[in-house]
């Protein structure tokens, strides 16, 4: 059996909703200290105000390789100086400078399991005022270990009540804080009626996302996922499993999506660094096609587990290693 037909495991690691264990370290404006130290007032504007932005980015751990695998760390920094610019924080350091602390905080940490890194710019002055200048900025990164954030399989998912955030209301392009209030409405309200998650309709009523999470469809064969201009983030794991999908032949399309449509799908999966690649099982009480892995999905999280612990050689380009040492293939 070849590398690429593997069936490599989900993130291995804690449940999302357990306390961080503060027992690491943090980089904070450049410095590095234990996180439990890692502190801003309760008086910080971003606190209050919601004012301020972040990424997510997943690490894998490669037993064999003896290696930890950043995913996609660049795009994710880049992504989170689009977001830092649109507040007015300054960063401090380039997208590549932020990488290369990242890569040597994980490094000092001596961490060997599957990690998640939360880098975290707010407003960090005292101020009561609403508004963004001349406010200062902080600029956080810290790790925790962390499993799958649900299930990878059998997701029974809602279509909520509460609408996507318009993108002319809060960018939906910027990873805000405070945005987030919107997607802990529905993902709550999905919760309480028994489902595992929320799927937000934009304002005209088209399917924009689920609630940290880009949305695929797979219909006639055809793999289907709502535009960037439907209120959605623009999606890492997104693009990758679009590459993933071309570099396989899979007809791809994105277009307006109607809530009806997903009742008829064949498949339905969500992407995301959280969630990774998790197959839907039904959505609001319907079953996608029999309720199992479709198999363009199977093909697509199997695929994207093999790159994202090394295993597929074509695809190391979107790797960083923490260790530095020689992947074989």
């Amino acid at each position: 059996m070849s590398a690429v037909d593997r069936q490599p495991a989900g993130a291995r690691g804690p449940a999302p909703d357990l306390e961080i264990d503060e027992q690491g370290f943090a980089l904070v404006d450049g410095r590095l200290v234990p996180l439990s130290e890692a502190r801003v007032s309760v008086a910080a504007h971003g606190l209050n105000y919601g004012t301020g932005c972040f990424e997510g980015i997943r690490a894998y751990w490669q037993e064999d390789h003896q290696e930890l695998y950043l995913l996609k760390l660049i795009e994710h920094y880049q992504r989170f100086a689009r977001s830092a610019s649109l507040l007015h924080i300054s960063l401090g350091a380039t997208p590549e400078e932020l990488a290369d602390a990242t890569r040597r905080l994980l490094e000092t940490s001596q961490i060997r399991q599957d990690v998640y890194v939360r880098p975290l710019a707010v407003k960090a002055s005292r101020s009561i005022k609403v508004g963004l200048r001349p406010l200062e900025g902080l600029v956080a990164v810290y790790t925790t270990s962390l499993g799958d954030y649900m299930p990878l399989s059998g997701l029974a998912l809602q279509v909520s009540s509460w609408r996507r955030i318009p993108d002319n209301a809060i960018p939906s392009r910027a990873k805000t804080t405070g945005s987030y209030v919107n997607a802990a409405l529905a993902l709550d309200q999905a919760k309480q009626d028994g489902y595992d998650d929320a799927i937000l309709l934009d304002q005209a009523g088209h399917v924009a996302e689920a609630s940290a999470a880009n949305l695929f469809m797979v219909r006639r064969g055809t793999l289907v996922t709502p535009p960037v201009t439907s209120d959605i983030l623009e999606g890492i794991t997104r693009q990758l499993v679009l590459e993933l999908a071309a570099e396989m032949g899979i007809p791809c399309l994105e277009r307006e999506v109607d809530r009806t449509e997903l009742y008829m799908a064949d498949e339905l999966f969500l992407t995301g660094t959280g969630v990774q690649v998790a197959s839907v099982a039904s959505v609001d009480g319907r079953a996608v096609k029999d309720g199992t892995v479709g198999p363009i999905t199977a093909r697509l999280q199997d695929r994207f587990f093999l790159a994202a612990r090394g295993l597929d050689p074509d695809h190391r380009a979107w790797l960083t290693p923490v260790y530095g040492t020689s992947a074989k293939g």
